[in-house]
């Protein structure tokens, strides 16, 4: 089956889609962590990820884990703020 040729830019994620795709999902991301909930949910996911500091005795498998868990929350915050800026 031959692959399709997408046009587009690539995303914060890696992925290529239209500009007018990744700008509604940056604003949905945006509109979901407004309010007290989302804001909350995110705070809870930078305290489970990002905010976590490992020793040497992390085993190469936890790591690999943690820094994937924390890829997804960047990529979360950046499509927040691209969805603020972008309105």
């Amino acid at each position: 089956m031959p692959h399709r040729k997408i046009e587009g830019v690539y995303s914060v994620d890696g992925f290529k889609r239209t500009h007018e795709a990744e700008k509604e999902l940056n604003k949905l991301f945006a509109s979901l962590f407004k309010d007290k909930i989302g804001t909350e949910i995110l705070k809870y996911l930078k305290s489970i990820t990002l905010n976590i500091v490992s020793g040497p005795e992390v085993s190469n498998e936890k790591l690999r884990h943690l820094e994937g868990s924390r890829y997804i929350v960047g990529i979360i915050e950046q499509r927040i703020e691209r969805g603020k800026r972008d309105g």
